[in-house]
């Protein structure tokens, strides 16, 4: 079974996506990024945050941006991870986040 969305996931996928799209975007990222992906298989919905963050984050909004980033984290998560700028840095992610609910 896929793990559910963080708590902070769901924050996120409401800060960036249009409320009809919410339902989609949710939907995908537990769907087919989670403990699908290479290596995740043991991961829980706060082991997958910070690739999931990364999907988020290059699809500034948009569903079709987000399914591309998905596509890309099947292929090999940590790619998505470094067009992200969430590889050099494990906490990278964390400082994203911080920043972004802080605007809220």
């Amino acid at each position: 079974m896929a793990p559910q969305l963080s708590p902070r996931t769901k924050q996120l996928v409401e800060i960036f996506f249009s409320q009809k799209d919410t339902a989609e975007a949710s939907q995908w990222l537990e769907e087919e990024c989670g403990n699908n992906l290479p290596s995740c298989g043991q991961q829980d919905e706060y082991g997958m945050e910070r690739i999931r963050f990364a999907a988020i984050k290059l699809s500034k909004g948009n569903l079709l941006k987000l399914l591309k980033a998905i596509d890309e984290a099947r292929m090999d998560w940590r790619d998505l991870l470094m067009a992200a700028d969430f590889g050099f840095d494990v906490n990278a992610h964390e400082n994203w986040v911080k920043d972004i609910l802080g605007k809220i």
